[in-house]
């Protein structure tokens, strides 16, 4: 069974050119306020308010997503752009009447259906992966989780931001969950993130900066600033193309669903549902191999061009790159093996020996903007499957990271 993941809300720093100081202030009510989050989301960068209201920071000039956060007031998310920068900036906050959805406002039962869904939302957000037994959440208490069986669709709703600590690549994460959704085997989540460095002696430092290029290795991030400066087939990234189309093997989804209830209308008597039926001579033997062939996949996977160059993927316009492939892309990473736990997962993996890190880029329309910091201008865009839909929160890296050279 194939994973979907969407990954939303990331922005990119643009290259380091000279450092500029921005400075603002924020009000309610034209009073200032004390102790604002202010951060560039995804970044390493952010700070708090000061008795009178400011606040100051020192970016490298670009592009960047501020966020202005304080409980009990609406969120600010502002597009900073250094080039315009020309003098302080203000905010007015804006009390939020409606801080939590109604169903949020309900009273969280902490009982054993409320751990179970916490588990699956730690499963879902963070992952799997071994870096994910070293990623905690400190203050799960403050998630509300909901599901609605007709729709088998999972939601988590966080009343505070989310603490989570990092163990293994060494940071302490403060993250505002805007949402997160599990529909089938789809899962999307939005949040704003700041990170911090957690303190540690050398031996801690060198392991922490390890992992960290590890967790670099291979992403989606290291892909995509690979792909932008056509250095990605040196880098260890195989590019291949390949078209999916429905499986004939497979029953219509009318089909299925006609058997089914054929089935449920005509359980009299003993039948023996596991045996083959390779030439029904009733209705209900023909309902039961159709309901048997539905566990086929809905599509298949034809691979039909290889190794494609940087010409094949992407053109460049206005300092924008746009995707111009077909159909989809299969991304090979050569130079790091799958985890174990990657063929774990699922229960009845036959496999056991790791290979090559493989991951499907699916789009979802056609000339998806990268601009030339080399990001997704439309996150929900294009979902993964593969090797990038394992690696989830647990091995995400603030958009400010470079990895060491000598590493």
């Amino acid at each position: 069974m194939k994973n979907r993941f969407f990954l939303l809300g990331i922005l990119f720093p643009s290259l380091i050119l000279a450092q500029i100081t921005i400075k603002g202030n924020v009000y309610e009510s034209n009073s200032p306020i004390e102790n604002v989050a202010v951060y560039l989301n995804n970044t390493m960068l952010g700070t708090t308010t000061n008795k009178e209201g400011e606040f100051q920071l020192k970016v490298n000039e670009g592009e960047y997503e501020l966020i202005v956060s304080y409980l009990g007031f609406k969120k600010i998310n502002y597009r900073l752009n250094t080039v315009n920068y020309t003098k302080p900036l203000r905010f007015d906050l804006v009390e939020n009447e409606n801080v939590l959805n109604e169903i949020v406002i309900k009273k969280t039962v902490y009982n054993e259906t409320w751990k179970h869904n916490l588990a699956s939302f730690k499963q879902e957000f963070i992952g799997l992966t071994n870096l994910a037994e070293d990623c905690e959440i400190l203050n799960p208490e403050v998630l509300h989780f909901e599901f609605d069986y007709k729709q088998n669709k999972f939601t988590a709703f966080a009343r505070k931001p989310l603490k989570i600590r990092n163990n293994g690549l060494g940071y302490l994460i403060t993250y505002e969950l805007e949402d997160f959704t599990k529909i089938n085997n789809y899962v999307s989540y939005l949040g704003y993130s700041r990170y911090e460095n957690l303190k540690g002696g050398k031996r801690k430092k060198k392991r922490w900066e390890l992992n960290r290029k590890i967790a670099y290795n291979g992403s989606v991030v290291h892909f995509l600033k690979s792909l932008m400066n056509n250095t990605f087939t040196e880098e260890g990234f195989i590019v291949n193309q390949f078209k999916r189309v429905l499986n004939k093997k497979r029953p219509t989804e009318e089909a299925i669903e006609k058997a089914r209830a054929l089935i449920r209308f005509s359980r009299i008597g003993s039948i023996n549902v596991k045996r083959n039926i390779d030439n029904p001579k009733t209705a209900l033997d023909s309902a039961y191999a159709i309901v048997r062939k539905s566990r086929l996949p809905k599509f298949e996977d034809y691979l039909y061009k290889s190794q494609l160059k940087q010409a094949d993927i992407i053109s460049q316009k206005d300092n924008q790159y746009y995707l111009i492939f077909d159909d989809n892309l299969s991304i090979v990473f050569t130079k790091e093996k799958e985890e174990l736990r990657f063929l774990r997962r699922e229960l009845f993996s036959k496999r056991t020996t790791p290979l090559t890190q493989t991951s499907s880029f699916i789009p979802l329309k056609p000339n998806i903007i990268i601009d030339e910091r080399g990001i997704l201008k439309e996150p929900l865009s294009a979902y993964y499957e593969g090797y990038w839909s394992y690696e989830k929160f647990a091995n995400s890296l603030p958009l400010d990271y470079a990895p060491n050279p000598k590493l």
